[in-house]
């Protein structure tokens, strides 16, 4: 049954699976990374253009910087919650 519970799990993972996604592994391979300019096509978009690809990048880029602190004790309580009451 779907309720608020397993909504706020469903978040949870999304947010841990950006939180974890490694820049120099993966986002950069597929020209998603957050230094200099980015490769669209046949021009070159500025950092400071607001395209959906650089919205993306950014989003992804705030979400490792000011959540990673957060996510830990987020993590930490559902971890101690499932263990406790399973």
């Amino acid at each position: 049954m779907f309720g608020l519970g397993t909504l706020f799990y469903s978040c949870l993972f999304v947010v841990n699976a950006i939180a974890v996604l490694s820049e120099d592994r993966f986002l950069n391979r597929i020209g998603w990374g957050s230094s200099g300019a980015v490769a669209t096509g046949f021009e070159f978009q500025q950092p400071g253009d607001t395209n959906v690809k650089s919205r993306l990048v950014n989003l992804i880029s705030a979400t490792r910087t000011l959540l990673r602190i957060p996510l830990i004790a987020i993590n930490m309580v559902v971890i101690v919650y499932e263990l406790v009451l399973g």
